[in-house]
């Protein structure tokens, strides 16, 4: 099943502030967790720390939660519109040098005129921003 992922970091390139995959099938659960920012840029203590809406939990236990959230699904496909959101999901995968999901894949799409600004509910929270993705790809999908 193709899993529609949003990541909030601290500024390009910094670390991995919320995770949201939100799957193509609607009625299952979604998954949203927030890690510690303990030195926000500016822009980010001002446009998405105000939005997380969720306490933080240590990189261990969000790890362990998103393995287990992915471990029913045998062929989970993470899409996303931006690498840096695939290099942060992807660098969960891994805890200890331990491979915590078995197999995954991910798709980077591009989506022409998708402005998740203007398209999401709250923008800058992962959670709102994965939402609106799905909802961007299946509506172009249906075309």
């Amino acid at each position: 099943m193709r899993y529609f992922l949003d990541c909030e970091f601290n500024g390009f390139d910094g670390p991995l502030i919320a995770i949201a995959l939100v799957p193509e099938g609607e009625g299952l659960g979604d998954f949203y967790a927030v890690l510690p920012c303990h030195r926000p840029l500016r822009w980010v203590a001002e446009h998405v720390m105000p939005k997380l809406g969720a306490p933080a939990q240590s990189r261990a236990d969000v790890v362990a939660a998103l393995a287990a959230y992915l471990a029913t699904d045998a062929e989970p496909v993470l899409v996303a519109d931006w690498p840096e959101d695939i290099a942060h999901a992807a660098g969960l995968l891994v805890f200890k040098g331990r491979r915590m999901v078995p197999h995954v894949r991910f798709d980077l799409i591009n989506l022409p005129g998708f402005d998740t600004a203007s398209m999401s509910a709250m923008p800058h929270n992962a959670l709102a921003d994965a939402r609106a993705l799905r909802t961007e790809v299946l509506t172009r999908e249906a075309l």
